[in-house]
């Protein structure tokens, strides 16, 4: 019988604002890839998302048969091979739990449901998971050790090329048709995994675990500590410490940013600096927009920006910030450590964009790094904007 695999948003989905206004929490990418494509790789075989209804449309549910076997697993896991086997062993009508939460269950039919099954198994093994916005960093060092496994296994990096200082080069991969010059790779301290076609240009100093993705450019000059990712297409500058940058966005210039999160479709004016650490050394705390509450981050947290946001030459950014979807914060001064989503953030001055401006600069941003905005990704920004409501702390 055919198996379709079904990676489900649950309750976990609002705390991990701002990221999941955009996508379903499987698209979030912690390590190497995104844990869509760990699962993936993992279950070998294409998955589809069940998750709210504004965002069904750009990542569309895919549906069987009556004969048709659906595995539905918890889209905020990440994939092990114990967990994997436990799930593969499961029945139809038969669900999978861990303290009393929901992993994943078998059903049959073209139907989807989250009904309670037949039978129920407990699940006693370790498992890692995004609960928060900053498990996406706190994770990211173990993450991008075992994407580099999952990745590299069986397989010959390419030559490092002559010019390069390395150290423990077993541990460094090269993907075809990338570029690195003139660096030093220090892979003592984790993996280093460069992606196909991405450049890494004259002059980085680069300590693992870190990650490029396919065609991310590092420029010259670079001071990159671990556990730190750059997505597909992104251009990384200056120095930057455990931050993941899903994809498509840029920090391209001097300025410090570390135990971040940078969404999509997102740029960092030159000699943008965040905060992570307090002066006293407390915990950092965090506003949660779906509580309307704060949480504590732990003693490390810098910026946790969502899609789309943009800050301008010479910004500094508080301990523990997080931007909306589709903010502009500009203007030299220190904003507050929450600014929602589609706001002009000009210091504590904060305005509404304009609906019609928002969606052209997305666009705009987008058409810069080859893109064209679909027309799924504009019904989901116009939905957003319309549900947007406006708590700048």
């Amino acid at each position: 019988m055919e198996r379709n695999i079904i990676l489900f948003d649950t309750p976990v989905r609002d705390l991990l604002y701002p990221f999941t206004h955009t996508r379903p929490i499987a698209e979030c990418r912690v390590g190497i890839l995104k844990i869509r494509e760990k699962w993936e790789r993992w279950l070998g075989k294409a998955v589809s998302h069940f998750t709210v209804q504004h965002l069904q449309d750009k990542y569309p549910l895919k549906l069987g048969n009556e004969s048709t076997v659906n595995i539905l697993i918890s889209g905020h896991l990440l994939p092990d091979a114990g967990l994997v086997a436990a799930i593969e062993a499961l029945l139809p009508d038969e669900e999978l739990y861990v303290d009393n939460r929901l992993v994943a269950k078998v059903a049959l039919g073209k139907d989807v449901q989250l009904l309670p099954a037949r039978a129920r198994k407990n699940y006693s093994g370790k498992v890692l998971g995004i609960h928060k916005p900053w498990d996406i960093f706190a994770l990211n060092d173990v993450a991008i050790r075992n994407d580099f496994k999952l990745l590299t296994e069986g397989r010959e990096s390419a030559p490092i090329p002559e010019g390069n200082t390395v150290i423990n080069p077993s541990a460094v991969f090269i993907e075809p048709g990338a570029e690195v010059q003139c660096s030093v790779l220090n892979a003592s301290t984790g993996p280093i995994y460069i992606g196909a076609d991405a450049v890494i240009m004259e002059g980085n100093l680069i300590r693992g675990p870190f990650a490029m993705g396919e065609k991310a450019v590092l420029k010259m000059g670079s001071r990159i500590y671990g556990a730190t990712t750059l997505g597909p297409y992104c251009t990384g500058g200056g120095e930057i410490k455990n931050t993941v940058m899903f994809g498509y966005s840029n920090k391209g210039h001097d300025g410090y940013i570390g135990d971040a999160v940078i969404g999509e479709w997102c740029n960092l004016g030159a000699g943008t600096n965040c905060s992570n650490l307090k002066n006293n050394a407390s915990d950092v705390k965090v506003w949660m927009e779906a509580t309307a509450s704060v949480a504590s981050a732990g003693t490390k947290c810098g910026v946790l920006m969502g899609d789309y946001s943009r800050t301008g030459i010479g910004t500094l950014l508080n301990t523990g910030t997080v931007l909306g979807v589709s903010c502009n914060v500009f203007g030299g001064i220190m904003p507050p450590k929450y600014v929602g989503s589609f706001s002009w953030a000009i210091g504590d001055d904060i305005v509404r964009y304009r609906k019609e401006e928002a969606l052209k600069d997305a666009a705009a941003w987008m058409k810069m790094k080859g893109r064209e905005m679909e027309d799924a990704e504009r019904a989901m920004l116009q939905y957003l904007y319309q549900e947007t409501v406006h708590v700048n702390l």
